[in-house]
């Protein structure tokens, strides 16, 4: 007769993790980083503060969590066969997630970044590198379509892009949730023609 196989836990339940880290959007975009705590997030999730801690053990690794699953929920980047569309495929989506609840998260988080080294790499990995890799990519393609020459430094051009768009939703007076989806897609437009002629690509 064989032996028994070993019982295992619990499997953990995905439907709770969701409901923890779109809490924790939800409270970052409310109160800021400041105003979010672990038992705030535990109970508008409606789990207790065990069940959040067997996840995550402290208030940064929630946050990072939120953070790299908001970013999952953006739309992957599209090859549109040429460098005007890709681009303004990334302006357009870069914009999206800058303006709204994405805007008021970036907003929630980038002040606790500056001395939190942690979280800072996090917003990194999960809001600039996509950047880089699709403008990257957009390029490349560009590239070998024979649209473009060859491009120097290729690496700093995601700064290009998400720079002025950053600059423009984030750095201003007026509140990035404040901005409807229309306008932040106008505006992502109208910066196209600059980051094409950036590229050597000519205007829009």
């Amino acid at each position: 007769m064989s032996e028994a196989a070993p019982r295992r836990g619990r499997p953990r339940d995905a439907g709770r993790d969701q409901a923890l880290l779109g809490a924790t959007l939800a409270i970052l975009a409310e109160s800021g980083y400041g105003g979010l705590t672990t038992a705030a997030v535990a109970a508008r999730a409606g789990v207790s503060t065990a069940t959040l801690y067997r996840r995550w053990s402290s208030k940064d690794d929630l946050v990072i969590a939120a953070a790299a699953a908001y970013h999952e929920t953006l739309d992957t980047q599209p090859d549109t066969g040429s460098l005007q569309g890709d681009l303004r495929a990334v302006l357009r989506a870069k914009a999206a997630t800058l303006t709204g609840e994405g805007g008021r998260l970036m907003q929630a988080l980038i002040g606790e970044a500056a001395q939190n080294t942690a979280l800072a790499e996090a917003l990194t990995d999960a809001f600039l590198t996509p950047v880089h890799r699709r403008v990257e990519e957009a390029v490349r393609r560009a590239v070998d379509r024979g649209e473009i020459p060859p491009v120097e430094d290729i690496e700093l051009l995601g700064d290009v892009v998400a720079g002025p768009v950053m600059s423009r939703f984030l750095l201003t007076p007026r509140r990035p949730d404040q901005v409807d989806a229309v306008t932040a897609e106008r505006t992502a437009d109208r910066l196209l023609p600059f980051i094409l002629r950036a590229v050597g690509g000519g205007g829009a």
